[in-house]
C-alpha cells in the first residue's frame, strides 16, 4: 500500500497543544469559560475537521465570546501565501460554535489550517490562532485508504480520569495516521451523570473530572451543550481532533437510553418526559458541536454518503430519528422499521449508484445481535434482532429487504461496521446457516467502547445466519476502563490489490483480530 507520510504531524500537534494551553482552559478543565468581553477571543476547546472529501472539508471551532471565525489554509506549516476563508459570526445562538466549509481543495494532499477568532467590532483584534491539519481523499486509487472507528464515550459513570491520563485511546488511534475517524454513535452520555469518585474492585478508586452539566441527566439545551463540551476537556481528544478529521453519527445516548420518537419517559430523574422535546434540544447541540455537512442544510439530517475516492464510500445511517417504537419486534409486517421507509429507499438508491470498490455501511446498531430494552419492565427490543431464529419479523424485515436488494442488484464490497454493545467482535453472515437465505454473505465488525463500561457479549439471532468468528468481551457488566476492554477498529484498503483489511484493536493499539477481504464480490 502506498500511503504518504503525515508531514510535520508532530510539530502540528505541538503547535495545536501550545495554542490550546496559551488559551487557558478553565481551571482543572472542569468549568465552562466565562464570556468576558475584555481582551481577545480565545478558542480553548480546540479545532475539528469533518466530512472531508477529495476537494472539501469542514472546520469547527468554539469561541469564549462573540467573534468572527476566520480560517486560513496552506500546503505547508509555515503558512506562506495562505488562502483565507471567512466563516460565520459566533454567538450565543450556537453556543459560540461555528463551522466553515472549505471547497476547491487539492485532492490527496495534506491541508494545514489555522483558525483565528476576530473581534466583531474590530476585525484587527484576533486571538491566538489554533492550528490543525487533515488529508483530503485521493482521486488516485493507488494511494489507498486507512481509517479507524469506535463509539461510546464517557458512559456508565466513567468520565475523564486524570489519574489514568484521560481518554488515552485517542493517542493510540492517532498513532496509526488514519485518513479519518468514524464515530459510530454515543458521542456523549446525556443520561449518564458523573460523580467525582467511583469505588472499584480491590479498594481502588476511579476519579472523574466533573462539571455542572454532568451532575444530572441532560434536559435543557444548555445541559446538552455542556455534555458535548465535557469531552473536549480531554487533551487527548483535542489533540486527535486537530490531526484526524471525523465522520460522526449518533445513537441513543446523545438523548437518553434506548429512545425512540414519540416516547414518554417514566424515568423519575427527568422533569421533561417528552422525548421528542429532549431529542430536539440534543439534535441542536449535536449539530453545533460537530462538523457534519448534511446538518448544515435545510431540514438537516444525520444519514449521508461520504465519498472517499475510488476505493471507498461510507454510508452513514441514522437508526434513531425514523424508527418505530421499541416493542417485542415480532410483528409480521413492519413498513417503518428501524430506518424508516424514506431512509431505506435512500440507502438502496445510493448503494446502487456507488462505484467505489468498498461500500462501508456505518450502522449505529448491530444487525444480528439481540439488544434488549427492558426499561419499562417489558421484554422489548432495542435494535433489530429479537432472538427468534426463524423467518424475518419486525425490524428484521427491513434488513432482509436491503440484503435481498444488494444480492439482486449485484452490489459488491459491502461491509457493516458498528459499535453500541461495548465489546469487540466479528460476525460473518451466511445464507447457508440462515432462516432467510435470499442474500449474499457479508461481514459485520463491532468495536468499542472508547471510554465507557464494558459488557458481556449479546446473544446471536439465527435469522441471517451469523457466525461469531471472534469475540473479546468481559464476563461481568460495566467493567471500568481502568480494567481494560476498551476497543477500536482499523480498516486499511490497499491501493494496489484493493484488499480490505480489518483489525480489531485494544486501547493501546494491540491487534486482537485480523480479517482480509477480497474486492469485487457481491455482498462480501
Amino acid at each position: 500500500m502506498s500511503h504518504r507520510p503525515f508531514p510535520g504531524r508532530r510539530s502540528v500537534l505541538r503547535g495545536s497543544l501550545a495554542a490550546s494551553a496559551a488559551l487557558s482552559l478553565p481551571t482543572a478543565l472542569g468549568a465552562a469559560p466565562a464570556f468576558a468581553r475584555s481582551g481577545r477571543p480565545k478558542a480553548g476547546w480546540g479545532v475539528q475537521a469533518g466530512d472531508v472529501t477529495c476537494d472539501s472539508g469542514l472546520v469547527w471551532v468554539r469561541s469564549d465570546r462573540p467573534a468572527r471565525m476566520i480560517v486560513e489554509t496552506s500546503a505547508t506549516e509555515s503558512f506562506r501565501n495562505p488562502r483565507r476563508w471567512h466563516g460565520p459570526l459566533l454567538g450565543p445562538g450556537t453556543d459560540f460554535t461555528g463551522t466553515t466549509p472549505l471547497r476547491g481543495l487539492p485532492s490527496g494532499e495534506q491541508i494545514h489550517y489555522r483558525v483565528l477568532l476576530a473581534d466583531p467590532d474590530d476585525p484587527r483584534r484576533t486571538g491566538e490562532p489554533v492550528t490543525g491539519s487533515f488529508r483530503t481523499a485521493s482521486t488516485k486509487r493507488r494511494d489507498g485508504v486507512r481509517f479507524v472507528w469506535s463509539g461510546d464515550l464517557a458512559g456508565q459513570g466513567w468520565g475523564i480520569n486524570p489519574n489514568l491520563g484521560g481518554y488515552r485511546i485517542y493517542e493510540a488511534m492517532g498513532a496509526l495516521d488514519p485518513d479519518f475517524f468514524l464515530c459510530s454513535g454515543d458521542n456523549i452520555y446525556a443520561d449518564g451523570p458523573l460523580t467525582e469518585t467511583v469505588a472499584l474492585p480491590g479498594g481502588r478508586t476511579w476519579r472523574n473530572i466533573t462539571t455542572q452539566e454532568k451532575a444530572k441527566v441532560a434536559e435543557t439545551l444548555a445541559e446538552f451543550r455542556g455534555n458535548f463540551r465535557y469531552n473536549l476537556l480531554d487533551e487527548n481528544l483535542r489533540a486527535f481532533n486537530a490531526r484526524v478529521p471525523s465522520i460522526i453519527q449518533w445513537d441513543d445516548h446523545e438523548v437518553t437510553n434506548n429512545w425512540y420518537p414519540g416516547e414518554i419517559l417514566g424515568d423519575t430523574r427527568y422533569t421533561e418526559k417528552n422525548v421528542d422535546v429532549l431529542a430536539s434540544r440534543a439534535r441542536q447541540a449535536f449539530s453545533e458541536y460537530f462538523p457534519i455537512s448534511t446538518l448544515r442544510r435545510p431540514g438537516g439530517r444525520v444519514h449521508r454518503v461520504q465519498h472517499h475516492g475510488p476505493l471507498l464510500d461510507v454510508f452513514v445511517l441514522d437508526m434513531r430519528t425514523y424508527r418505530n417504537a421499541n416493542s417485542t419486534d415480532d410483528q409480521p409486517t413492519d413498513p417503518q422499521g428501524i430506518l424508516g421507509r424514506e431512509q431505506l429507499e435512500w440507502l438502496k438508491r445510493e448503494l446502487s449508484r456507488s462505484r467505489a470498490v468498498w461500500k462501508v455501511i456505518a450502522s449505529d446498531m448491530p444487525i444480528g445481535l439481540v439488544v434488549p430494552d427492558t426499561g419499562d419492565g417489558k421484554p422489548n427490543i432495542e435494535a433489530v434482532a429479537q432472538g427468534d431464529p426463524g423467518r424475518p419479523l419486525g425490524r428484521e424485515l427491513q434488513i432482509a429487504e436491503l440484503l435481498r436488494f444488494v444480492k439482486h442488484r449485484r452490489i459488491t464490497g459491502t461491509v457493516w461496521l458498528t459499535a453500541d454493545v461495548h465489546y469487540t467482535s466479528a460476525q460473518h453472515y451466511q445464507p447457508s446457516k440462515a432462516a432467510f437465505t435470499d442474500f449474499e454473505p457479508f461481514w459485520e465488525f463491532v468495536s468499542g467502547p472508547l471510554n465507557a463500561g464494558a459488557f458481556p457479549a449479546n446473544t446471536l439471532d439465527g435469522t441471517f445466519g451469523p457466525d461469531r468468528v471472534f469475540l473479546n468481551a468481559p464476563t461481568t457488566a460495566n467493567v471500568s476502563p481502568a480494567d481494560g476492554y476498551q476497543f477500536f477498529g482499523e480498516v486499511d484498503i490497499d491501493g494496489g490489490s484493493g484488499e480490505l483489511t480489518v483489525r480489531l484493536r485494544e486501547q493501546d493499539g494491540t491487534v486482537l483480530f485480523t480479517q482480509v477481504l477480497q474486492p469485487g464480490r457481491v455482498g462480501q
